[in-house]
């Protein structure tokens, strides 16, 4: 079986609101020459053109899959948020929460982001596929049922779980913001582990702590792992050792979703850490190697943020790269860079101590 890569030319034209980095454009803020939020387009399609142009995309199953439907949405969105956003994307966009605005058509486009996650959920759990990738944008981790807020307009994640239970899901969330959409869907549920590992109050700022790990019937099954600015390849590894793996191990789920954004990349615009596409390989490599033994290798990555339009590309190949087997390496333009920025080793300390005081309240 081979990997599944799902994509949808149409998910690169969604379009963004009068935004300069992420503050409003007007009074002293002064519009960029090249416009919008970071979340644009250019980061996803430049991972897809990189994937053409070096013969990975050749070795995978790409395809494309339906949006959506309403009644898929509905099992996480209440109907009023649905109607609100149908509404405004049929009468030329607008914004509906905090920094998610769209245009004309906008959620038709969030409804087909959604149903690449959803299909690439739904062929690895029926076992049509080995694993899956979904570039998925908008993206949707911070969404909540009737909030959208951080660039994400539907859970995709969420509304994906949904559509495969009772099956037993751990989302695994690298990007390096807090996915406190998916936490907050699942909160009190214990048929899904959500584990977030991120940077510590970027975004949001008021969520993400180590003390929030679920309640009621939840409690014990929400996993935060908020990390200093400044940690790198060796801490995430760390975390992954330490805290990541041996959590799933006592999960033991169905199937493993991974919230794979590349903005904790060492040149990402939006975030202070210190990774390289190795680190994200790397993560991958172990990722796997843990659903082999817990889930017959069931595994799915739902793209989410990332706004180096250079090194997204490079750590997206990797992943896939790592997924599909293939011998196909873009290496990483900017790995000697990233690799020279690394922690001395007494800030590695530190942060492995502030990893090992976690893994004691987790009791792993």
């Amino acid at each position: 079986m081979k990997t599944g890569f799902f994509v949808d030319e149409k998910c690169f034209w969604h379009s963004g609101g009068n935004y300069a980095l992420t503050a409003p454009v007007g009074g002293l803020v002064q519009p960029l020459a090249a416009g919008g939020l970071p979340e644009n387009p250019e980061t996803k399609r430049r991972l897809y053109n990189l994937m053409k142009v070096t013969g990975l995309a050749d070795e995978l199953a790409v395809q494309s899959a339906a949006p959506a439907t309403r009644d898929a949405l509905l099992k996480v969105h209440p109907a009023r948020y649905l109607d609100a956003f149908k509404e405004k994307s049929d009468t030329g966009g607008g914004e509906l929460g905090l920094r998610t605005p769209f245009g004309s058509g906008g959620y038709e486009i969030a409804a087909l982001s959604t149903g690449l996650v959803k299909a690439a959920v739904q062929a690895v759990a029926a076992g049509t596929l080995k694993n899956a990738y979904a570039l998925s944008r908008p993206p949707g981790h911070h969404c909540l049922p009737e909030w959208s807020n951080g660039f994400c307009l539907l859970a995709n994640i969420a509304v994906a779980i949904e559509a495969v239970q009772p099956l037993r899901v751990a989302v695994v969330d690298w990007d390096v913001h807090h996915g406190n959409g998916t936490e907050a869907i699942f909160y009190d549920r214990n048929d899904v582990l959500t584990i977030s590992l991120h940077q510590e109050k970027n975004y949001p700022l008021d969520t993400g702590g180590v003390e929030a790990t679920g309640e009621g019937a939840g409690k014990g099954f929400n996993m935060n792992i908020p990390l200093p600015p400044g940690a790198g390849h060796e801490s995430y590894l760390y975390a992954f050792e330490r805290l990541v793996l041996p959590r799933l191990q006592v999960f033991r789920p169905d199937l493993i979703v991974v919230a794979c954004g590349f903005d904790a990349s060492g040149v990402d615009p939006l975030s202070r850490m210190l990774c390289s596409a190795e680190t994200f390989r790397l993560m991958t490599r172990q990722l796997m190697q843990v659903a082999d033994t817990l889930c017959d290798g069931r595994i799915v990555m739902a793209h989410e943020g990332g706004y180096s339009e250079v090194h997204v590309p490079f750590c997206g190949h990797a992943v896939l790269q790592e997924m599909s087997g293939s011998a196909i390496d873009a290496g990483d333009a900017l790995g000697a860079r990233i690799s020279g920025q690394q922690p001395s080793e007494i800030m590695q300390g530190v942060f492995r101590g502030i990893i090992d005081q976690y893994a004691k309240g987790f009791e792993l």
